[in-house]
């Protein structure tokens, strides 16, 4: 009977790191190690003897997992804090690169308005200078309009990631909602208790990655997730989450049809938080766009154009385009107002210089580019942070659950060796009653 029971427990153990080998690089598996213990195979209660147990070998007392309840939640954590950071690196690099502060950026572009303007202020009549300053207008009008539609873009894109985040989302809720029904009826100890709290442990990591969410263990290692006060799994019936996109690019979060509070982490925060930068950006960019028109057409009504006749706007602008509603609507070079009103030639050109201070369209970008920049360095920052918080818990949780190939070989080998020996006792017992059984 020892041998026997020693052979059975052996070639399960053997089983077992059979599995964590297969799965040495599988997402999520925890280690497993089996529980041996003594078997009690009877006992004896007469009053003529001592009661005692006899021993009939080992048993199973069941497959573990190699967890830790605080590095899971730690991982868990760092996982919710680089899933916002992520989100917000992307976008803020991508809106960065939408307002273009390159050679053909609107920065770039006005600079090169104004200075075709000085230059034609050193010859009113040249009109090579003069298609030049119209050239310059169209240029920053069109530096504008690429800004606000790449603007635009970036918005619809967070949005477009924001669906496949929360349908993602909504996946680990069901896979979450499926793992405790089984682990409410599997007997616990086994295989497949084990492989539903890889599952249950797997969801738990995408939806922590996902939503800043509450999570509670109830008996049999059922998990509970809450969200802004709202129970979201508990029982096999999942809930579900949606969003929408508002007017001005910025996203709302529902659950099961009902609006609920914003995320403050995760990937799914850092795309509402992103959205919203977006949001703040195109209004900064739409308000410069308007003051450019106006600026530009105030300069350009105080002066005279080689007819005397007061000078016409030179540029239009849509409020309900924004930056995109930017249009040149001068053509014709005889209508630049190069004249002062006094009858200096180059008086009003000279005049430009009154809408380049401090409160002027370029200074306005050149602090929006700068607001951005400062905000991309620190987004930079904690998402270097982040990365390397989640790597040292990940690898820290590794320590404990993931699978060492050496330290698997090395079981392998001594629980070979053992099952040899729990091989060899029963022979030796077969042996031997077949000896005795030779005398008869």
């Amino acid at each position: 009977m020892i041998g026997a029971s020693g052979a059975k427990a052996y070639r399960a153990a053997l089983a077992t790191i059979s599995e964590n080998i297969s799965n040495a690089n599988t997402e999520n598996y925890a280690r497993r190690t089996i529980q041996l213990r003594e078997s009690a195979a009877s006992s004896v209660t007469s009053p003529l003897y001592v009661p005692k147990s006899n021993f009939g070998g080992a048993e199973i007392g069941g497959i573990r997992r190699q967890t830790d309840a605080y590095l899971d939640a730690a991982t868990r954590l760092s996982g919710n804090i680089l899933g916002s950071a992520d989100q917000r690196l992307r976008w803020n690099g991508d809106i960065e690169t939408a307002l273009n502060d390159t050679t053909l950026g609107v920065g770039q572009r006005l600079s090169e308005m104004f200075s075709a303007v000085q230059k034609l202020a050193a010859n009113p009549a040249d009109t090579s200078l003069r298609t030049n300053v119209v050239y310059g207008v169209e240029q920053v009008v069109t530096a504008f309009g690429q800004a606000g539609t790449s603007l635009a873009e970036v918005t619809k894109a967070i949005s477009g990631q924001a669906g496949i985040e929360v349908a993602t989302l909504n996946d680990a809720l069901v896979q979450l909602a499926n793992a405790n029904e089984g682990l409410r009826r599997v007997v616990p100890g086994t295989s497949a208790e084990a492989q539903l709290l890889d599952s249950r442990d797997s969801a738990l990591d995408t939806i922590s990655q996902k939503l800043n969410v509450t999570i509670t263990f109830k008996d049999h290692g059922v998990a509970q997730v809450d969200y802004a006060g709202k129970t979201i799994v508990e029982s096999v019936t999942p809930t579900a989450f949606s969003f929408s996109t508002n007017s001005d690019g910025t996203i709302a979060l529902a659950h099961e049809g009902a609006a609920i509070g914003e995320p403050s982490g995760g990937s799914i925060g850092g795309l509402v938080e992103s959205a919203k930068v977006a949001r703040d950006r195109t209004t900064s960019l739409n308000a410069l766009a308007s003051q450019f028109a106006s600026d530009l057409n105030g300069w350009h009504a105080g002066g005279l154009t080689d007819a005397g006749t007061a000078g016409g706007p030179l540029v239009s602008y849509d409020p309900a385009l924004g930056a995109a509603g930017l249009a040149v609507t001068i053509t014709d070079i005889s209508q630049i107002a190069a004249r002062s009103s006094d009858g200096t030639l180059n008086g009003n050109l000279i005049a430009i210089n009154s809408i380049r201070g401090t409160n002027g369209v370029e200074n306005g970008w050149t602090a929006l580019v700068a607001q951005h920049a400062n905000m991309m360095t620190t987004t930079k920052l904690q998402q270097e942070a982040a990365e390397a918080r989640d790597g040292q818990t990940r690898s820290a949780r590794s320590d404990v659950s993931g699978v060492d190939l050496d330290v698997e070989a090395a079981d392998l080998l001594r629980f070979q060796q053992a099952y040899q020996a729990a091989a060899r006792v029963m022979q030796v017992g077969r042996e031997t009653v077949q000896a005795i059984l030779d005398i008869f």
